[in-house]
């Protein structure tokens, strides 16, 4: 297959990750245009390219790219969480919900996943089904031993700003 990363296209990729994670979206966008153009359309290198778009808030290319990543790998959350955080960005929240809803059953134990249906239930004004969802993304958050990071995060996250009265209700384990 000719998008398959080999040495020195995986050095590229990472160091696009490593000055993606610095902040140099710049730099990032250099090496990954140094991988050959062939090999563009590796998941891989799409996903960096969208982790690119995304911090230029080029919402309307990280929708294309995140599609082609859920064609490419159907079996991963990656792309189909992307996907709808983009559409939510683009405020097309009820699209997000719609396309990431099948995937609340491809991976019932991703915890992103959940917290981004709440987000988008409590936009859409669905609060109970918002709650529900935050109370499931709790639940798996213990089991990855994560569950403080997705309180905090909901507790100041502007989308779920109506349900931070519930968040406040709950008990603290």
């Amino acid at each position: 297959m000719t998008d398959e990363l080999e040495w020195p296209d995986v050095r590229h990729l990472e160091a696009a990750e490593g000055w993606l994670g610095l902040g140099d979206v710049a730099e990032a966008k250099l090496e990954l245009d140094a991988i050959p153009e062939p090999k563009h359309a590796n998941p891989a290198v799409l996903q960096v390219r969208y982790l690119i778009c995304a911090r230029e808030r080029q919402w309307a290319v990280c929708v294309g790219l995140a599609e082609s990543i859920v064609r490419l790998e159907p079996k991963a959350p990656f792309g189909w969480i992307h996907r709808s955080y983009a559409l939510h960005e683009l405020k097309r929240t009820r699209e997000a919900l719609d396309q990431l809803l099948p995937a609340a059953k491809r991976f019932p134990k991703d915890a992103t996943l959940r917290y981004n249906l709440a987000c988008y239930e409590c936009v859409l004004g669905n609060l109970e089904q918002a709650k529900q969802r935050l109370l499931e993304t709790f639940k798996i958050a213990v089991t990855e031993n994560c569950l403080e990071e997705y309180r905090s995060t909901a507790a100041e996250d502007a989308d779920l700003k109506p349900l931070w009265e519930f968040l406040r209700s709950l008990p603290e384990t």
